[in-house]
């Protein structure tokens, strides 16, 4: 944070004042988020006890594990939060409209940011699945993989994209942009990522959460990063999903792994030929988003188009990691979910 452009010396006279009134204000936004998490976890796990222990066996499937996982999470949990985190003072940002051309632009640029960083995501998982012998568990992928195409829908495009942007869009830049808009940005970026809990949603949860942010700095505009935010969850939930099930991953491992007869994997691929030549398909999107935003972003950055600009409070430089993150309340959110990906990679 002590890199980001725009920033000025806050005046001596009112500097000690400034910081501890901010570091106060990071504190309290970050305990509301700790005391809405705890919540979060708690309407959650409430029906999920009492379902465990009178009805065991609807557990044991996908569909209603993630029900009872997910109904509890947006219609108490995340509302829970958000009333918390409310208590938090906040300013308005000024909306801006944004051209289809800008959004299709965008929207190129979101593909490869988050390509990009679930590339640098899973090299990192892998290595250490390696170091500890065992792979660690894409928890994202092993519920989409599991559950019915109309439930990944329906959390996964619909009411994830809405709840998170309000929730670490909204409210966190809402209430961090007085302290500059890179402050805001990385900061909303940070608590995104931290707040999936694992470390393979952790690489682009944090890289596409810090560029959604940006642009909702510049627009105002929830709608936008909400569109874009739905769009990456359907081609990386619902159609992933979708490609897994037409080409039968299982049946192909299932095959390589006895020996790769020729004859069985002959007919295997004629049987599901149509779903790997959709495959091959999305492989060419994804590239084709991949160098296209790759460069778009290149271009921008060259061209000193994402411009963070400073706040009403400037933060001095060398003070800025400490009075944002180094208080009571940031210091027990990170912690916790950092604990909370340590103990995802061990298990």
């Amino acid at each position: 944070m002590d890199g980001m452009n725009g920033y000025g010396p806050v005046d001596n006279r009112n500097e000690a004042g400034e910081l501890k009134a901010a570091r106060k204000h990071f504190s309290m936004l970050g305990g509301m988020f700790v005391l809405g998490t705890i919540l979060l976890y708690a309407v959650q796990m409430i029906p999920a006890i009492v379902v465990g222990v009178l009805r065991p066996g609807w557990l044991t499937n996908p569909d209603v594990a993630l029900l009872f996982s997910s109904v509890p999470m947006y219609l108490a949990g995340m509302p829970l939060l958000i009333v918390l985190v409310k208590i938090v003072p906040a300013d308005r940002l000024e909306r801006r409209s944004m051209k289809a051309g800008a959004f299709i632009l965008s929207a190129v640029m979101c593909f490869a940011v988050m390509y990009a960083s679930n590339i640098v995501g899973n090299i990192i998982t892998t290595v250490i699945g390696i170091l500890k012998g065992s792979s660690v568990d894409n928890v994202i992928l092993d519920i989409a993989s599991s559950t019915s195409m109309w439930l990944v829908f329906l959390v996964m495009v619909i009411c994830a994209p809405i709840m998170e942007e309000y929730i670490f869009r909204k409210l966190i830049v809402d209430r961090t942009v007085r302290y500059g808009e890179g402050v805001a940005v990385l900061l909303s970026g940070l608590m995104f990522g931290l707040f999936h809990g694992n470390l393979n949603q952790f690489a682009y949860a944090f890289s596409l959460g810090i560029f959604l942010a940006f642009l909702y700095v510049k627009t105002g505009n929830l709608k936008i990063t909400i569109a874009l935010h739905m769009m990456i969850n359907f081609v990386g939930g619902v159609v992933s999903k979708w490609l897994m099930e037409k080409v039968d991953i299982d049946e192909y491992t299932r095959i390589v792994s006895d020996g790769m007869d020729i004859e069985a994997l002959t007919g295997y691929i004629m049987d599901h030929l149509g779903g790997w030549i959709a495959y091959m398909v999305f492989l060419i999107f994804v590239m084709g988003m991949l160098i296209a935003g790759s460069i778009l972003i290149i271009v921008n950055l060259v061209k000193k188009r994402f411009v963070l600009n400073r706040g009403a409070v400037v933060i001095p430089r060398g003070k800025r990691f400490r009075t944002v993150i180094l208080n009571a309340g940031m210091i027990i959110y990170c912690l916790f979910w950092i604990v909370m990906i340590i103990v995802q990679l061990v298990m």
